[in-house]
């Protein structure tokens, strides 16, 4: 007689999405199971051994802000922490960390282990369980079945996965882990549209036969800023390791021309898609031809482990072959290969048929989130996981869904992307897709989202009240600067001329004097006798804030636009063929997307200004 087990949620995967929306539901007092194919693959990094990086960082203190598990996470497992483009404006700052991979999913499992209701299981799913399109449980290869309330699928590159090489092929998930092979069809029976999608790894090669001295050492930041918002900046200071900057050349560019007809990617071998954003080194040559050379980033991968990454350098050439182009690039000329570099295809949904809950549209209590939704990246699939988790719990505690807009969040960006638009290639976050990013900067994150994750449940009281006390003193400190009038007399001149700024000819605030591009809150210190202790988070956003006012009230006004729009919502009966006057092409993206705003709706390709003009004018009539 085959087991049955009944649990409130089941989690379907154990990556980054698999985590914290297991996380998520256990912490708010569901019964839940997680299943993986191994207890090995728990938050396993099968690419880079990082987390962050432009845009991404954004996703990691959102995720934190909201009670997610990364931020902490890579907080106590770094080995190098970098802030990226500091140099430009704080609207593109962004945290990047270097991780022991081992010890980051060590910890995590740990975490997940020591975490009250929730259960690890070992064992690949096989089918899901639906009647009259409600999600009733599910069942393993092996026959057992455990009925759930609902059920995430976050099986990120598993499904009826295939690693490629040169001409080699294996029916496996990353890092030689089995694949998942019977959910796919399962998944069809459902009426679930699939679509296949490929990504790729760069080799790993033994540290010991890497010449560094032909190479830049890229050194992490001092201090060390903390991804996690509770975690204290001066508990995570420690010695860094270095990583390291070289480059490829015309004799490594010809050995990969010479080849390509080798390559699976071009010889019509591999069928999915890749990432645009992310391509393989022959991807790079063969579009690039322009370029001489391509930034080669040399990693380590732990501090236990010889082995580093080649990123930039992903590829699915032949053994051989790559040898030979990774030995062109200085510092590697004698390098020894430990894992060669591969691509990945695997089975992905197509992720319109999801509503902005992440749940399906078709299928009630279903939920998916991280790469099997079209996305890439360990923190695009992690933020899924979290908010399908929130709303799985949501569901069932019969709450309304957490639904984060593009003006709330980078969350909220990257989910209204996948189920709004057409994605024909794995998904990756990006600054420049954040029509809002003056707003949604990493630095004010827990400003912006710690009510929401207090609200759901995930976040501290103590927390939520900390971030109320924060917001209150920037707020009444920007309020002093804007009342404290200093005068052009000859003595602040001379301090002014000091610090390479123009003299007063009569009084202004000390919040002009911040606008000023030379100037900022801290140097300024010496007109501001009365100024007040304050923590630097607090100062850091008084500082923002005063700077780019003018910029971040320009944001604003189109954010109410936005906003506009947003509350306009269709209603989920609504006949599009009864609306005169859209066009056919219109009706039909309409019809496929099922949108809930007319906000949402107008961001469709295929729907016109137009067509949104005739829809307003449909709903007012239908409102009367």
């Amino acid at each position: 007689m085959n087991v049955i087990e009944n649990y409130d949620v089941a989690v379907v995967g154990a990556g980054h999405a698999g985590c914290e929306a297991a996380l998520a539901c256990a912490r708010l007092g569901l019964n839940t199971i997680m299943f993986t194919v191994s207890v090995e693959s728990i938050a396993l990094m099968p690419c880079n051994p990082n987390i962050g990086g432009t845009s991404k960082g954004h996703l990691v203190r959102e995720l934190d802000a909201l009670g997610g598990e990364m931020g902490k996470n890579i907080d106590a497992t770094f080995i190098q922490s970098k802030m990226l483009n500091k140099s430009k404006g704080p609207a593109v700052h962004s945290l990047r960390a270097q991780a022991d991979k081992q010890e980051y999913s060590k910890r995590m499992r740990m975490v997940l282990e020591n975490t009250d209701n929730l259960t690890i299981r070992q064992a690949e799913v096989a089918e899901l369980m639906a009647e009259n399109g409600v999600i009733k449980g599910l069942k393993l290869v092996s026959g057992a079945v455990y009925n759930t309330k609902a059920v995430i699928l976050c099986t990120g590159t598993y499904l009826k996965a295939r690693c490629i090489y040169g001409d080699i092929s294996y029916n496996t998930g990353p890092n030689g882990l089995l694949a998942a092979n019977y959910l796919s069809d399962s998944m069809k029976k459902l009426g679930i549209e699939l679509v296949r999608f490929k990504t790729g790894t760069p080799a790993r090669v033994d540290g010991r036969s890497i010449d560094f001295s032909k190479m830049e050492e890229q050194l992490g930041d001092t201090p060390v800023v903390p991804f996690s918002f509770s975690t204290k900046p001066e508990d995570i200071q420690k010695e860094q390791v270095s990583c390291w900057l070289t480059y490829t050349n015309e004799k490594t560019h010809e050995i990969i021309r010479a080849n390509i007809d080798r390559s699976p990617l071009y010889s019509g071998v591999i069928h999915g898609t890749g990432p645009r954003y992310c391509p393989s080194i022959e991807d790079k040559v063969m579009r690039f031809g322009d370029k001489d050379r391509h930034q080669v980033f040399i990693e380590p991968e732990g501090n236990y482990t010889h082995e580093w990454y080649l990123g930039g350098m992903s590829s699915s050439l032949p053994e051989d072959v790559q040898y030979d182009m990774y030995h062109t690039v200085p510092g590697l000329e004698n390098a020894k290969i430990v894992r060669n570099a591969y691509a990945i295809e695997y089975d992905c949904i197509n992720p319109i048929q999801l509503k902005p809950s992440l749940e399906f549209k078709h299928i009630d209590g279903l939920f998916s989130g991280g790469q099997l939704n079209g996305s890439s990246g360990y923190e695009e699939a992690a933020v899924q996981g979290l908010i399908a988790g929130i709303n799985a719990a949501m569901k069932i505690f019969d709450r309304d869904p957490l639904i984060l807009d593009r003006s709330q969040a980078y969350i909220g960006v990257l989910i209204d992307d996948l189920v709004t638009k057409e994605n024909h290639e794995p998904y990756r976050m990006m600054t420049s897709r954040a029509e809002y990013r003056l707003l949604l900067r990493q630095d004010n994150a827990d400003i912006r989202l710690t009510e929401y994750g207090y609200k759901v449940g995930l976040v501290s009281k103590e927390r939520y009240e900390y971030v109320q006390r924060k917001k209150e003193l920037i707020e009444k400190e920007i309020q002093r600067l804007n009342s404290i009038v200093v005068g052009g007399s000859e003595e602040i001149n001379e301090k002014l001329l000091r610090l390479n700024s123009t003299p007063l000819n009569n009084g202004t605030s000390l919040a002009e004097l911040i606008r000023r591009p030379e100037l900022n809150y801290y140097n300024i210190s010496e007109f501001d006798t009365d100024r007040p202790e304050l923590s630097e988070d607090v100062i850091e956003q008084v500082n923002i804030n005063i700077k780019y006012e003018g910029y971040i009230s320009r944001e604003l006004k189109q954010v109410e636009h936005f906003k506009k729009l947003e509350k306009k919502i269709i209603p989920e009966n609504i006949d599009y063929d009864d609306i005169s006057g859209l066009r056919i092409e219109a009706r039909q993206k309409l019809k496929s997307y099922g949108p809930r705003s007319i906000g949402q709706a107008s961001r469709i390709s295929g729907v016109s200004p137009a067509d949104i003009t005739v829809m307003l004018v449909y709903l007012e009539q239908h409102r009367r």
